[in-house]
């Protein structure tokens, strides 16, 4: 294993940790363009965490000899270590935590997700979605929840370094 991923996943969680502490700043910034700091930075910690989880899944695919080239998200990997007949606890474990459409992962990879559209709709976070959601889709959100979305990134930033951290050690085991 040549451990590519496992740096490309440690590089990712570093920038997403810089880009959080950037944004913090960006907080308390009193120039003109304060809000365009802070949507710029949410969606570079967006793009961070979930770069680093794709590296953790190419991590994974690694470790299993799975071809880390043709991968695009768990249900591809998924896909090719059932044509190997190899079982994956981690893969396992990641696809539980990408389906609770009210669990963190769920909610950062649609977080993301929305970085793709827009809207001028002004709209609740519920259950399934996430204020971070509803801030990176709209072209001029409310600033008033931007602390509860740097408390949310910092929640996603611990879940998924302790996720990978613990998976990396049963993965050392194996």
């Amino acid at each position: 294993m040549s451990g590519i991923y496992l740096a490309r996943t440690n590089q990712k969680l570093s920038f997403a940790r810089i880009h959080l502490d950037q944004l913090k700043r960006a907080q308390s910034d009193t120039s003109w363009n304060k809000h365009a700091l802070i949507e710029s930075y949410n969606e570079s910690v967006l793009f961070h965490l979930t770069s680093a989880y794709d590296a953790f899944l190419r991590e994974i695919a690694e470790l299993y000899k799975v071809d880390t080239e043709t991968l695009s998200g768990y249900r591809s990997l998924a896909a090719e270590l059932d044509k190997t007949g190899v079982e994956s606890p981690e893969l396992t474990q990641l696809s539980s935590l990408e389906a609770d459409n009210k669990g963190w992962l769920h909610k950062l990879m649609s977080a993301y997700e929305a970085c793709w559209h827009g809207s001028d709709k002004q709209s609740q976070p519920t259950e399934t979605s996430s204020v971070s959601e509803i801030h990176v889709l709209q072209v001029n959100p409310d600033h008033a929840e931007d602390g509860e979305i740097i408390d949310e990134y910092e929640t996603w930033f611990e879940s998924l370094s302790e996720l990978i951290n613990r998976l990396r050690e049963g993965m050392q085991e194996w």
